[in-house]
């Protein structure tokens, strides 16, 4: 049996991604729209050999379409999700308006497959935050071992995460440095080439940024309510691929040679020892591969039972569009 499937916000970095990844894994389709906004209307997109003619999602009909992979911003995805979902349609939503609704399942296949069954409440299912997912599947396997009571994370993200627009501003600014001219930032609020950002998104009344309260709320939803998380985010003058620096505080010991071990068992998570070629990864090493990448795994002798190593991930693939097409996997899988 196939599906009709309607890619919203099809002409942008993830949607690209999200119509590649629908063809590599061969997702049971018997039609494909894409959709985006009216500016979008007549070009084409790729999807495998062929190419779509964007639709109009003002006027697109839902009727009849049986999955939504949608990443049109959270504004947009407030006003079309439901209409999707009232159409009929299991709206699969990448943008982080609908995340921390009770009635709407947030979802990492390989973390909580079993919450899929509560998107029947709203026909929408949430897709995590970028920094989220990569961090969850990580945790997964030594919460399950050992227990996790604190987690201290510090991200380096990468541009793509702020569109196409911020991946243009990172290249114009580099290439104005050499060229003797003063960036004028426009996407964010100070050079980005060159530089790191303490800042994604915006600054909350206790100083949080949006994306380090998005961190710390999703991966108690995902995971577990009761653990503790600090988290720091930073932007960083790379194109694709976000870092993240862990640090893990277990209820019961945990070796790094039995923490390998239990990764090396998960799907979905690569793990990278000094006595390989690369020693460590880098997210210049893993654009555009599809696993968590867990490298620099040590002690941390200053707690009990603490555990530190580094987590690196292509945030427009398994940080966006893989994940949402595995949630859609899964769906299909248990239809």
């Amino acid at each position: 049996m196939g599906y009709k499937i309607a890619v919203v916000g099809a002409t942008g970095n993830v949607g690209h991604e999200i119509l590649n990844i629908l063809h590599e894994r061969e997702f049971p389709v018997d039609e494909v729209a894409a959709v985006a906004s009216s500016r979008s209307v007549g070009k084409e997109v790729s999807f495998g050999d062929s190419d779509l003619k964007v639709q109009d999602l003002a006027n697109f009909d839902f009727k009849g379409t049986d999955i939504v992979l949608s990443s049109c911003g959270g504004t947009v995805s407030a006003e079309y999700a439901p209409k999707a979902a009232k159409a009929g349609a299991v709206v699969i939503d990448n943008t982080s308006h609908f995340r921390m609704d009770p009635d709407v399942p947030l979802i990492v296949p390989e973390v909580n497959p079993d919450a899929i069954k509560d998107h029947t409440k709203k026909n929408i299912i949430a897709n995590p935050n970028c920094s989220t997912i990569q961090m969850v599947m990580a945790l997964k396997p030594i919460h399950d071992a050992a227990g996790i009571k604190r987690v201290v994370v510090s991200t380096y993200q990468s541009v793509s995460g702020s569109g196409k627009a911020a991946m243009d501003e990172l290249f114009n600014q580099t290439k104005g440095v050499y060229m003797n001219q003063t960036p004028s930032p426009s996407v964010y609020p100070k050079q980005i080439a060159f530089n790191v950002i303490p800042q994604i998104d915006d600054f909350m009344d206790d100083h949080m940024t949006k994306e380090e309260w998005k961190m710390v709320a999703e991966t108690k939803k995902i995971l577990d309510p009761a653990i503790k998380i600090c988290a720091s985010c930073v932007r960083v003058p790379v194109f694709i691929g976000h870092s993240e620096m862990v640090n893990l505080e277990l209820e019961k010991e945990l070796t790094p040679a039995k923490a390998k071990e239990l990764w090396r068992g998960f799907d979905g998570v690569t793990v990278i020892d000094l006595d390989n070629e690369l020693e460590y990864v880098t997210p210049h090493d893993i654009q555009g591969d599809d696993d968590v990448y867990i490298s620099r795994i040590r002690d941390d002798i200053t707690v009990e039972n603490g555990l530190n190593f580094w987590c690196v991930s292509d945030n427009l693939r398994k940080g966006a569009a893989l994940n949402a097409v595995q949630i859609a996997e899964l769906l299909v899988s248990q239809s």
